[in-house]
């Protein structure tokens, strides 16, 4: 039962010299042989090279009996790097010369020799997020049977995984959001479109870093903890009382919550890696010994494949819990996965109630400041009078952004089932987000053609009307008024990786499969297409979309179906990490260069160039707007008109689809073109 402690012992060895406090642990030892004769529930060790001790806590249950060798391998990012067989008799490990059965529960410490801790490679102790594990076959000395294989994963506590990161990007992303919409109630609506539109392609670019680390693809555990950074985006935010209170509201309708933390004293975690497929008979034996649901067991780990399971806390045959995908996000992300849809769904809740009660504090100050001459009374005009239709534009915006968050995990609570209620909520939410968006693209369309069988331009309407602007502008306004359209595709791609992620849980290599055709088509299409504003904003989003489509390569590489050597599996994690590490930083400076700029000039606008749609010319302010229209009004008294004046361009109505020439709300005949050009 020494066999863990002896074996980390071994590792400890092959891994160079360092100083000061540095540590090596592992969290749990993972069976890789059918009928293990083997297993250990609970293992954990941490080896301080200060002391050259090891601190073990092991729960093991064995049946092997009589005399062993070990047949050692260590590893490291795939390459293995050590072969050895060891002789316990030889060694003098007591209890393991000869093995006897039974089941072990118990903690102790080891000496390491000085010789053994010389040999630790220093690198071993700094790189962050360390690929590495030792497997050990157990054979009998009488037959060469092989009895029992175990496997443990190596980590030194460092990782990219860090509060530092996480706080940093969303500070940054949330505060170019923040200024778009700052600097255009400054009046400088093109520098705020380009701010909006970057800004909005960051955020977008976050949550793609976050969807890879939700796929059920195995990852190496440098592109598990990089993906952990950016898992913010989605929503999936530990707050103590929040666990509780969703914990309690499952329980209250009638769902069970799951209890892994609770159980992490006496049971280990196995966070889903490579070379889980080995141990997939092992997992097969012990799937029933948990009747609990929690998840969709990955093809690679249990056959047959396809078959979607009710969730289910997943357990070795050892008995220790078996996370992955979606479920592994949680775990590292210290949430019950039965919680992890409430807290993303209540994220998002509680983002847009507290953006409207920042809009409606904001109208009440910036009137208060008007009145008392604090500000000019031309100062946020546009947002003080038509206040409603902003707040309205700004929780579109917001769908729009939390669109792939809630897509995923409604998506994916339809396959947990954690209670009625909380699929009701999944159902409205979705449904909800999809019928506004959908509605939404329809409308822009709709406006874009009557644009451009009216005006022969889709810029025209699009642009001119302040209510169709802030309202529906920021689906549309990223794009050049000739692309009006693109926002479709958008949604359908974002729905489409939603649905590869939720629904392909149980098969990694069909989601990484599915992964790379969608990136290839908006990387193409983005390419041959050039639907954003300008040049600069195009090559900003092309950009994204290649990182996109080489990480969606890479998770080709990671799902290993093609044979590919572990080191070459290895090299590509490590070379993932230092792409996007690279990319995200360029984009952060950029953003942040680009926002800064656009405060300190006296006239931001003129910093862009002169879109080819011209949308600047059709773009007037607030104030000349309302001039023409009381004009307008006085006009349509002076005529008799009944029903009053109603702007030419309120495209909220029905009405406005009425054929060109025909009578408009009280008999304003489609004098559209008139009326229109008075503003302009």
């Amino acid at each position: 039962m020494r066999l863990p402690l002896m074996l980390f012992a071994v590792v400890s060895t092959l891994l160079s010299s360092a100083t000061g406090e540095r540590l090596l642990m592992s969290s749990s030892l993972n069976a890789c042989q059918q009928d293990s004769s083997f297993k250990a529930s609970l293992f954990n060790v941490v080896y301080t090279p200060s002391n050259n001790t090891a601190n073990v806590q092991m729960v093991a249950t064995s049946s092997i009996e009589g005399k062993v060798v070990f047949d050692l391998a260590i590893s490291a990012y795939g390459y293995q790097f050590l072969r050895q067989t060891l002789n316990p008799c030889e060694m003098n490990l007591p209890g393991l010369c000869p093995m006897v059965a039974g089941k072990i529960p118990f903690g102790f410490t080891l000496n390491v020799g000085e010789e053994a801790s010389r040999q630790i490679p220093g690198i071993a102790y700094n790189i962050p997020d360390l690929d590495a594990k030792v497997k050990v076959f157990v054979n009998l000395t009488s037959t060469g049977e092989s009895v029992a294989c175990v496997e443990a994963d190596i980590s030194n506590g460092k990782t990219v995984d860090l509060f530092g990161v996480k706080w940093a990007t969303a500070i940054i992303a949330g505060l170019a959001l923040i200024s778009s919409a700052v600097v255009n109630g400054l009046g400088n609506p093109n520098a705020a479109a380009h701010v909006a539109a970057n800004s909005l392609a960051l955020f977008g670019y976050f949550q793609a870093q976050a969807i890879l680390g939700l796929t059920g693809v195995s990852l190496p555990p440098i592109v598990q903890a990089w993906a952990m950074d950016f898992q913010w985006s989605m929503g999936i935010i530990r707050v103590e009382f929040m666990q509780t209170l969703f914990t309690w509201y499952q329980r209250a309708t009638g769902g069970t919550p799951a209890a892994i933390f609770d159980s992490l004293t006496t049971v280990s975690v196995q966070v889903a890696k490579r070379a889980l497929k080995r141990a997939a008979p092992v997992t097969e034996s012990g799937m029933n010994l948990f009747t609990r649901s929690l998840a969709m067991m990955p093809a690679s780990i249990i056959q047959p494949a396809g078959k979607l399971f009710k969730r289910g806390n997943i357990t070795t045959g050892s008995g220790s819990f078996l996370v992955y995908g979606i479920q592994r996000v949680a775990f590292r992300s210290k949430i019950e996965t039965t919680n992890l849809f409430m807290t993303g769904l209540a994220f998002f809740y509680f983002f847009v109630l507290f953006t409207v009660l920042v809009v409606i504090i904001l109208k009440t100050v910036f009137d208060l400041c008007a009145k008392k001459g604090w500000i000019g009374p031309e100062k946020f005009l546009e947002f003080r009078n038509g206040w409603l239709t902003v707040l309205k534009g700004i929780l579109f915006r917001i769908v729009l952004i939390g669109f792939p968050q809630i897509c995923i995990l409604c998506f994916w609570e339809f396959t947990q089932a954690d209670s009625p209620a909380e699929i009701v909520l999944a159902a409205v939410f979705s449904a909800g987000m999809i019928a506004t968006l959908t509605w939404g693209a329809c409308k822009v369309i709709r406006i874009a053609r009557r644009s451009i069988a009216m005006h022969r331009n889709p810029a025209y309407i699009l642009f001119s009307d302040p209510q169709t602007l802030n309202k529906w502008g920021f689906l549309y306004i990223q794009f050049r008024a000739s692309a009006y359209y693109f926002i479709a595709p958008v949604l359908c791609y974002t729905v489409i990786k939603a649905m590869l992620v939720s629904f392909g849980q149980n098969n990694g290599t069909a989601q990484a499969i599915g992964f790379v055709l969608v990136e290839a088509a908006a990387l193409i299409a983005a390419s041959v297409l050039r639907p954003w504003m300008d040049k600069s904003t195009n090559s900003f989003n092309i950009a994204i979309c290649t990182v996109n489509f080489l990480n969606a390569c890479f998770l080709l590489i990671f799902a290993n179906k093609f044979g590919a050597p572990l080191i070459v599996v290895g090299t590509v994690g490590v070379v993932l990490f230092v792409l996007n590490a690279a990319f995200s930083l360029i984009l952060l400076l950029m953003v942040i260069i680009s926002t800064t700029v656009t405060f300190f000039r006296k006239n931001p606008d003129a910093r862009y160039q002169i879109m080819a749609d011209d949308r600047a010319s059709f773009m007037k302010s607030q104030t000349q707007l309302n001039t023409t229209t009381e004009l307008d009004a006085l006009a349509a008294t002076a005529r008799g008109d009944k029903t009053g004046y109603k702007h030419p361009l309120d495209l909220d109505e029905d009405n406005h689809s009425s054929a060109p020439g025909k009578p408009v709300s009280g008999g304003v005949t489609q004098a559209q073109d008139s009326a229109v050009s008075s503003i302009a």
